[in-house]
């Protein structure tokens, strides 16, 4: 089993221009490595044989970091660049042409954020539930930062609150990281930028869309604040 990961990392990340101004936030430096080579090195870790890189804001400089080919974790990288900002969704979808036929799934994930899993039992959920895309989910203290994801026994998920929508309070959020079938990504539509979290896994509710609750150390490297929290967290556990 190859299994292969697009990972979102064209975000312009304007609210951390205080802290990393010169540079795009999956390269912000942690320990003097870039988030991203902690993240990627993680999912090698998990499992992960092939990475590609959905870039758009200064994808240069990302693909000059980590360059087309082999890594020394071992995970092989290549690179989907946007011309234009087609939100998550359309960079998924366009990444997916870089993903060979025969790959009926990809794991999808956030390029700034951090969440701990097991991702064996992740692709058991996976499969076992004949789902269409399963989202990793992880629980947090106060809900209303992120919005909330509701689900029922059955791990089906049921509805998503937005943060407006969310009465502060812990809860389940979507850790930015997801197992999803190519056929679902490929139908993605096309003609204009589109949002996974905020347009296509709402309206893939009733329509085999699960959740696994099965992550744990969530980072999310978005703000200053939360930036400095990831960097207190990967300091004291010394790996990613």
């Amino acid at each position: 089993m190859s299994i292969v990961a697009l990972v979102l990392v064209g975000g312009m990340g304007t609210r951390l221009r205080s802290v990393v101004a010169d540079r795009p936030k999956a390269l912000a430096e942690i320990l003097g490595r870039p988030f991203l080579a902690w993240q990627l090195d993680f999912l090698a870790r998990q499992g992960v044989e092939r990475a590609v890189l959905c870039t758009h804001y200064q994808a240069g400089m990302i693909e000059a970091v980590f360059p087309a080919g082999r890594l020394p974790n071992g995970l092989v990288v290549s690179h989907s660049r946007e011309p234009e900002p087609q939100g998550t969704g359309g960079a998924l979808r366009l990444g997916l042409d870089s993903v060979g036929a025969e790959v009926a799934e990809v794991l999808a994930v956030n390029g700034d954020t951090f969440c701990r899993f097991d991702l064996a039992a992740l692709w058991s959920e996976h499969h076992h539930a004949r789902a269409t895309a399963t989202l990793l989910l992880t629980r947090v203290e106060d809900v209303s930062r992120y919005g909330a994801v509701e689900a029922g026994d059955d791990g089906l998920v049921t509805a998503f609150r937005e943060k407006a929508a969310s009465v502060p309070g812990p809860g389940w959020i979507n850790a930015g990281l997801c197992v999803v079938s190519s056929a679902a990504l490929g139908a993605v539509p096309a003609d204009r930028p589109i949002s996974m979290e905020r347009e296509v896994f709402p309206a893939w509710i009733g329509k085999g869309l699960h959740a696994f609750p099965g992550g744990s150390h969530f980072l999310d490297i978005g703000t200053p604040e939360s930036f400095a929290e990831a960097e207190r967290y990967l300091k004291s556990v010394g790996e990613g």
